[in-house]
């Protein structure tokens, strides 16, 4: 694609579905604001409900805010239909015709934009290459696999070469296997395009995988930006800290903060290498704890006493539940050939590494 990339920009977006039946109005998104970079691909990222696909399609023009603008670039393009906007959205369901092969799909937007035939040929067998289904192109949708068919619904989006492109929770229809091989084919397309693009999922694994940056939302509101591991290792919250990831909560006292955060669990005080800004000495909160911040040790040697209740062996890491008194907490063993691996059933001791946990405010909002 020859065309520069180009910015979206989100100005204090409100969207409010009007209950007509006289009950309470729904607020999908609240005052919503940000910047994507030209060439970025950013994921928004919730829950159902949250207002992530809200977001996408009055993006998309699908969609009018209540309030606020849209811009892309420099351009305001809030109240725009969807014709007259330099974007493209490849749906959850692909859409295709199927009365058409993969050629005359990918070749639809072209044809309504009257280009030549010559070109028209020339530029879909090009996007059909960059998606690998060249040598399937007069094959119709009917014959094709689900992950054939995500890219056919991709192709078709691309080849009208959109400023920006929308992607609403395209894998959701695949399996497993195909959504992996799908997120890599997308974010290989992507930068090799360097084409804007913004994607919706509740999968974290996705937003992880692909995302320059990732955008949390809940009830409407946007809760955290930030890069996969800066949500990751430093949520500002616990929901974020929950929903991007497994985590154990254990309740402790902020002890002291200055430069550092010293808090109390159970009878034991120690410092935590992140801590919110908001907390102060005094504060009730909690140390969010990933698998991985944690360690397995002899009875007696950690903070938390339990027993190993499973062990999952995963190849270059092991899986291990452990039951205590604060619930069932899961510990991560790396490389479990070189580590003492606790058998089921054994009583254990959790230890906490300092640095990998964070202090958070002890609230759910």
């Amino acid at each position: 694609m020859s065309k520069a990339s180009v910015s979206v920009r989100i100005e204090n977006v409100t969207k409010i579905f009007k209950d007509l039946r006289g009950k309470a109005d729904v607020v999908a998104v609240n005052d919503a604001n940000f910047e994507i970079e030209p060439g970025e691909l950013v994921t928004l990222l919730g829950p159902s409900g949250c207002g992530k696909t809200t977001t996408l399609r009055m993006i998309g023009g699908f969609e009018l805010p209540t309030k606020g603008r849209i811009f892309l670039g420099n351009e305001d393009i809030t109240f725009l239909p969807p014709n007259k906007r330099d974007t493209a959205t490849v749906f959850q369901s692909y859409g295709l015709f199927p009365h058409m092969n993969v050629f005359d799909n990918v070749a639809y937007g072209l044809k309504l934009r009257k280009v030549p035939s010559k070109q028209i040929k020339e530029k879909v067998m090009n996007t059909l290459g960059l998606v690998g289904l060249r040598d399937l192109a007069q094959r119709p949708p009917s014959k094709l696999s689900g992950g054939q068919q995500q890219r056919v619904a991709l192709a078709r989006s691309l080849i009208v070469e959109p400023s920006v492109l929308l992607l609403d929770e395209p894998l959701s229809n695949l399996d497993a296997l195909l959504r992996e091989q799908m997120r890599v084919e997308i974010k290989r397309i992507q930068k090799s395009l360097g084409i804007t693009t913004i994607y919706v999922t509740h999968d974290r694994v996705e937003a992880m995988s692909l995302s320059d940056r990732i955008i949390v939302m809940k009830n409407g509101f946007i809760r955290q930006i930030g890069s996969p591991d800066r949500i990751y290792e430093d949520p500002d919250s616990k929901f974020v800290a929950g929903f991007v990831g497994k985590v154990a909560f254990l309740p402790v006292e902020i002890m002291s903060v200055d430069g550092r955060c010293s808090v109390r669990f159970e009878d034991k005080v120690f410092e935590v290498g992140k801590f919110s800004p908001e907390l102060k000495p005094g504060d009730k909160g909690v140390i969010m704890a990933r698998p991985e911040s944690l360690k397995l040790l002899e009875s007696g040697a950690g903070m938390i006493e339990g027993r190993v209740n499973t062990n999952i062996y995963l190849g270059g890491s092991l899986e291990s539940f452990v039951s205590t008194d604060r619930g069932e907490i899961l510990v991560q063993i790396d490389n479990p050939a070189e580590k003492k691996v606790f058998a089921e059933g054994e009583g254990v001791s959790i230890g906490i590494i300092p640095n990998l946990v964070k202090a958070l405010p002890d609230r759910d909002d």
